[in-house]
């Protein structure tokens, strides 16, 4: 497995009023403890304009990044795709609001243009030796099951899975990746209390409010049956990256060891899966 970390799980989010943002050193160095080799870029301006440095000094990669577009609106996929600095560009269907915690019905216009987008966003990301992969994501206009199986039915963008938000959105990720395992490219591995998951889809609890109370988990402390995972990918012959991303919300900067004790147990339990299952 080759497996990097995601700045959300020490906090940093693009998400306004998120909580408290740790520093680009302290996430990268703690990063490099724990063994990764590459991580995501984060929200804008966490990393500098020229990050190569900064990285170099930890010795890691940066690979790509979460990039929400509104794509069921009018979207320029040339102006995203050509100035994206990574090798995997991870695209929600954002909304078009702040936050996780609402979202508005897409009529069949919309849809349309959104399925048509996916594909202009493939397309020009593959002629540029990009991978463009479609991350269904809570509060974002592809969250549920069936509005992930019209992605796949009605685009040719791969996927990318992301256990914690397709379990939280009502997607088994393991039958999801049985069913579906040669159309996925990326892999964005968390762990989730399944019982506050629900809590969510009932809308007893905001996204936010869930994350708040640690609806996330190191991995093997929650619902998610990863073995089973990373078993269908394995007969897939996936080898692209396993990204730990634990969204996590800091109030003030953490005592101890903070977000990268949760890290590193996730790390552990990753690498001892392995695809030896």
């Amino acid at each position: 497995m080759k497996i990097a970390g995601a700045p959300i799980s020490w906090g940093v989010c693009e998400v306004p009023g998120w909580g408290h943002q740790l520093s680009a050193e302290r996430v990268l160095r703690e990063m490099h403890e724990v063994g990764l080799t590459a991580t995501e870029y984060g929200p804008a301006g966490f990393l500098p304009p020229d990050p190569g440095p900064l990285l170099a000094r930890y010795e890691l990669s940066a690979l790509g990044g979460f990039v929400p577009v509104v794509l069921h609106e009018a979207a320029s996929p040339s102006s995203i795709v050509d100035a994206f600095p990574g090798d995997v560009l991870v695209l929600a269907a954002a909304t078009g609001r702040d936050g996780y915690d609402e979202r508005p019905a897409l009529d069949g216009a919309g849809w349309r243009r959104l399925l048509s987008t996916l594909d202009e966003f493939h397309d020009l990301a593959v002629s540029r030796g990009i991978r463009a992969v479609l991350h269904p994501h809570v509060g974002t206009m592809i969250e549920t099951g069936p509005e992930v199986e019209r992605v796949l039915e009605g685009s040719r963008i791969p996927l990318c899975l992301d256990t914690g938000h397709l379990l939280i959105g009502g997607t088994d990720p393991a039958v999801l990746a049985a069913h579906a395992a040669d159309r996925i490219a990326h892999v964005h591995a968390k762990d989730v209390d399944h019982s506050m998951a629900r809590k969510v889809r009932a809308g007893d609890l905001t996204y936010t409010e869930a994350v708040a109370r640690n609806m996330y988990r190191p991995i093997g402390d929650g619902d998610v049956d990863f073995a089973a995972v990373a078993a269908a990918l394995g007969k897939q012959g996936y080898d692209g990256w396993w990204v730990l991303e634990q969204d996590t919300i800091l109030h003030d900067e953490p005592a101890g060891e903070g977000p990268v004790a949760d890290v590193r147990r996730s790390a552990e339990a990753l690498r001892a899966l392995g695809y030896q299952v």
